[in-house]
């Protein structure tokens, strides 16, 4: 019997290397899902939700490279949406099969319709509809090439007629190109960028992802240069090295020392690195930056030099040009002072909080002992991404995932179904906030469905902290940010997901351990402190008035108990504004 397209797309996508299929199966996506069944080396995923699946394909593409999502027409497209942004803004390469309506219904406001080009343009490299059995093949080949080659999202609209009708052989290639050039500036290029940095007296060099894969040369590069190493959120596991050269994060979820050593330097090399927040990068030092994306070169800060390069390659042909640095006193003040920020920040796990009021930075710093040296990670937007930041650590080959780019509430547990069903010999860790693991919770029984062994630690604070924070610094009364919350421990048992809730601090350490050790699903939920709060790397003298004004203006209604919890919780960062 002659193959369908459906069952064309299903080989091609095999041979593309993609290992799954996370989607709601229904309507024009039937054929398709009977062609994953019936060829057998796909595993169809049935989330709850397609936003859950977009995620948890965005999570798996940037682990191993390429990752599959799909939609039924409609509603399934637009549920899709919030993970593919995630997917394309993260830059991970993540085919979305949209199955649509009938050709010849559409243009005529048929049931469910939507127009694929028009919602998916915005969040992918590549989208096209197929109309004929003879394009199926082309498109197909051309979504996952440009998926691999521009590490993005590429959409192949698959009206649901389509899908069933007898497939075209093409004459073009229906394989997959992965090509690895060398990648890196000149030698004229090369020779400038030496002599600019020759010429300067101190460096410090900031990683992002882009420079994954080049830990090593970067610590050859910093011991040679004598430089402090700072590194975006997305590049921390990979370019977290060990003291003195780390200096940390800077941005909204930094650290002081990152935030200095990036601006006193006469150089400052940016490798790999898109860090959206140009208010965090100096002015008045030499900036180079390194990227393969030419495009991106000069957006976030005034450039002395730009160069297009892998990061690895570049760092292994500009070394034998470079004047070894044999001063290392610019290395050592910052690695006193990174020293001293993390002495700071320890005094959050040293005292550990109260009952109902357990502090954040002592769970974050406890799941960090407790992990492995090759656990996987993954944080939702808001408090838990700067208890992530600032307590987890690498110390072996672990993984961090969050929705960085796109900065979306609730990814932390989609995105850990997908780097569980992808790597289930890891231990994977979802640290939720309870805005987050609201948000999404249908998808508690897509874990219980597939006994993926997620530990899910929910920081409660009972609110939207990081809102509740911006607000503050903003001069505002925190309105709204409250939030009354289910016992999400009895939430999961009702799943089928065993569960704890843990109230008192000395409860923690034990309660993790023995979490950790569980073979399967398990959820923790956590009575963190709602009054614990992360000023960011740089505050400036408008954040100091506006946390002032809003701190009277809760005293003036009445708010008094919320202030001293405020002040008593936060004294260590507060006694800085001052």
């Amino acid at each position: 019997m002659a193959k369908i397209v459906a069952e064309q797309l299903v080989e091609m996508l095999v041979e593309a290397g993609v290992k799954r299929i996370y989607a709601v199966t229904g309507d024009s996506l039937n054929y398709f899902n009977e062609a994953v069944r019936k060829d057998g080396r796909l595993e169809w995923i049935h989330v709850r939700h397609e936003e859950v699946g977009a995620y948890a394909a965005a999570a798996e593409a940037e682990l191993d490279g390429i990752a599959c999502c799909a939609g039924s027409c409609g509603p399934g497209h637009v549920h899709l949406i919030n993970g593919v942004y995630e997917a394309h803004r993260a830059h991970v390469p993540m085919i979305v099969i949209a199955s649509t309506i009938p050709t010849h219904q559409m243009g005529m406001d048929y049931f469910q319709e939507t127009n694929t080009y028009k919602l998916f343009d915005d969040c992918s490299s590549y989208n096209q509809l197929i109309t004929t059995v003879e394009q199926a093949p082309r498109m197909i080949q051309a979504a996952i090439q440009h998926a691999i080659s521009k590490k993005g999202v590429s959409v192949i609209g698959l009206p649901g007629d389509i899908s069933e009708l007898k497939a075209h052989e093409t004459h073009t290639s229906t394989q997959v190109f992965r090509c690895n050039p060398v990648i890196r500036p000149s030698n004229m290029e090369l020779q400038q960028l030496a002599d600019l940095i020759n010429n300067g007296k101190t460096v410090t060099i900031y990683a992002g992802i882009g420079a994954n894969g080049a830990r090593e040369e970067i610590r050859a590069l910093a011991q040679y240069l004598k430089a402090p190493v700072g590194y975006s959120f997305r590049g921390k596991m990979n370019a977290q090295l060990e003291a003195p050269y780390d200096v940390g994060m800077t941005g909204l979820l930094g650290i002081p020392s990152c935030y200095q050593a990036m601006k006193e330097a006469d150089v400052l090399l940016l490798l790999g690195t898109d860090m959206p927040y140009d208010e965090f990068m100096p002015l008045d030092n030499k900036i180079i930056q390194i990227d393969t994306a030419e495009e991106r070169l000069g957006r976030r800060a005034k450039l002395a030099m730009g160069l297009v390069g892998d990061i690895k390659e570049t760092i292994l042909a500009l070394l034998p040009l470079l004047h070894e640095k044999t001063d290392p006193a610019f290395l050592d003040s910052f690695g006193k002072f990174a020293t001293k920020v993390a002495e700071s920040l320890h005094e959050y796990v040293e005292d550990s909080g109260k009952e109902n009021a357990i502090q954040p930075e002592y769970v974050a710093d406890v799941l960090n002992t407790h992990a492995t040296s090759n656990a996987i990670f993954t944080v939702d937007t808001g408090m838990s991404c700067v208890w992530g930041a600032r307590y987890i650590h690498q110390i072996g080959d672990r993984k961090l995932l969050g929705s960085f780019n796109h900065g979306s509430m609730a990814n932390a547990m989609p995105m850990a179904i997908g780097a569980s069903l992808a790597h289930p010999e890891r231990q994977v860790i979802a640290m939720c906030g309870d805005g987050g693991i609201s948000m999404l919770m249908g998808d508690l029984a897509t874990i219980r469905q597939y006994n993926l062994p997620i530990k899910l630690i929910i920081f409660n604070n009972r609110a939207l902290g990081m809102v509740k924070l911006e607000m503050q610094v903003a001069g505002l009364m925190d309105n709204q940010t409250d939030m009354e919350n289910p016992d999400f421990a009895k939430v999961a048992e009702a799943f089928g997901i065993p569960a704890m809730n843990i109230r008192k601090p000395e409860e923690v350490d034990a309660a993790i351990a023995e979490t950790l050790k569980v073979d399967g699903p398990f959820l923790l939920n956590i009575f963190t402190n709602p009054s614990a709060l992360a000023m960011p790397s740089h505050i400036t003298a408008k954040q100091v008035m506006g946390m002032t004004e809003s701190m009277a203006k809760l005293i003036l209604g009445g708010k008094m108990d919320e202030v001293f919890d405020t002040i008593k919780s936060n004294y260590k960062h507060l006694k800085e504004l001052i």
